[in-house]
C-alpha cells in the first residue's frame, strides 16, 4: 500500500513521468513523491510502443521548444546511457530526396538543422550517399551522424530504479478515478484508495486529456490515438539497412512518413505508418473501445482534420491492409526490397 499523505503525486509511470520525478527529488531535500501508473509495469504505453530513435532536432522551427529540447535533449539522453551503462548506438540517420520536390527540401532541413545547431549535417550526392547506406536510391541526401538508437524501455526502468533509491515512491496498477479539494489539500481517489497531496503532475501521456479534466482543466482538447504499424525485415535481408534511413516528411503532416530503422533489440523494423486507432491503447488493428471511438468522432477537432487531409487518411488505411502498398512506399528508399522480404 502506498504513502495516502505525499508532497507531490505524478501521474504516469511513462518515461516522461520518471524523468520528471527523479528531476524533482534530486534537487528538492525531503521532498516526498508518489508515481502512479495504472498499468502493471512502468514504459508500458508510448514510451515502450516507438522506434526507439534519438532524434537530432532537424525538422523543428528555429528558436522553437521543440527544436531546443530536441537538440540539448539528444546529447543528454546519450549521456545519461553512457553513464549508466545503457546500450545506445549514434548510428546516424539519412534523410532522402527521391523525387525532385524533395530535393528543394533537403535543403531547407539542413538550414533549419544548421540553425539549430544540430551538429555534423551533410548534404550528400547520390554517390556520397551509397558510401553510408549502399542500397539506397536518391536524387540527394542530408546525413545527421549524431542520431542514434536505444532501448527507452531500459531507460525508463533506469530512471524508476534511482527514482526509488533515493526515495521515490512508485505505485503500479493505480489508476486515478476523480479528485477533489478538502481543507486546502488535494484529494486523489484511485483504485487503491485516496491520496492527499499538495501538487500533482500530469504526465498520463495517452490519458493526459482526461486526466487534466479530473482536475478541472478542460481546454476542449481530446487525444486522437493513431496507430504506427511496422514490418521487420528478414533476417538475411537486414543487410540492405546499416542505420536509419528516412524519406523527406510531408511538411503539412506530423508524421515522419515511412522509415527503415535499426533497433537495440537486434533486427530492422520497416515503418512505422500512421492509421487512426478505435482505442487509445490499441496496438492492434482488432483493438477496439466504444468509449475512446465515440470520444473521437464527437470531437469537432478530429472533423478537422478529417477535412484537411482526407486523402491521406484512406492512403493510410490502404497501406494498413495492403501489404503491396506499404511496400511501393519501402521502395521509394530501397528499390530492390521484395514482398518476401517483409
Amino acid at each position: 500500500m502506498f504513502k495516502n499523505n505525499v508532497d507531490l503525486v505524478i501521474i504516469g509511470a511513462g518515461i516522461i513521468g520518471l524523468a520528471t520525478a527523479n528531476e524533482i527529488i534530486k534537487t528538492k531535500k525531503n521532498i516526498k513523491i508518489l508515481l502512479v501508473e495504472k498499468s502493471s509495469e512502468v514504459a508500458s504505453q508510448q514510451s515502450g510502443h516507438n522506434s526507439g530513435v534519438i532524434h537530432s532536432g532537424i525538422y523543428y522551427k528555429p528558436g522553437s521548444f521543440k527544436a531546443k529540447f530536441c537538440v540539448e535533449g539528444r546529447a543528454s539522453m546519450t549521456e545519461f546511457c553512457e553513464k549508466n551503462d545503457i546500450p545506445v548506438w549514434t548510428c546516424g540517420k539519412l534523410i532522402v530526396a527521391t523525387d525532385k520536390s524533395d530535393v528543394e527540401r533537403i535543403d531547407n532541413l539542413y538550414q533549419r538543422g544548421t540553425a539549430n545547431k544540430v551538429e555534423g549535417l551533410k548534404v550528400l550526392t547520390p554517390e556520397e550517399t551509397k558510401e553510408i547506406e549502399p542500397h539506397v536510391m536518391c536524387l540527394k541526401a542530408l546525413h545527421a551522424p549524431k542520431t542514434g538508437i536505444v532501448d527507452y524501455v531500459k531507460v525508463t526502468e533506469v530512471y524508476a530504479d534511482k527514482f526509488k533509491s533515493i526515495g521515490g515512491e512508485i505505485s503500479l496498477n493505480t489508476e486515478v478515478l476523480g479528485a477533489k479539494i478538502q481543507n486546502k489539500k488535494l484529494i486523489i481517489h484511485t483504485n487503491k484508495g485516496d491520496i492527499e497531496t499538495n501538487k500533482v503532475i500530469n504526465c498520463a501521456g495517452l490519458h493526459s486529456d482526461r486526466i487534466a479534466k479530473i482536475f478541472g482543466y478542460d481546454a476542449d482538447l481530446k487525444i486522437i490515438p493513431f496507430r504506427g504499424e511496422y514490418y521487420t525485415l528478414k533476417k538475411e535481408k537486414e543487410y540492405l539497412v546499416k542505420g536509419l534511413i528516412y524519406p523527406v516528411p510531408n511538411p503539412e503532416l506530423p508524421f515522419l512518413g515511412v522509415h527503415f530503422t535499426q533497433t537495440m533489440k537486434g533486427f530492422v523494423e520497416a515503418g512505422p505508418n500512421a492509421v487512426l486507432a478505435t482505442k487509445r491503447e490499441g496496438y492492434r488493428k482488432r483493438d477496439f473501445s466504444l468509449k475512446d471511438s465515440f470520444e473521437t468522432f464527437t470531437y469537432k477537432g478530429f472533423w478537422k482534420l478529417l477535412k484537411k487531409d482526407w486523402q491521406t487518411g484512406l492512403w493510410e488505411i490502404n497501406r494498413s491492409f495492403r501489404k503491396s502498398a506499404f511496400l511501393k512506399s519501402l521502395r521509394l528508399l530501397i528499390p530492390e526490397i521484395e514482398k518476401n522480404d517483409l
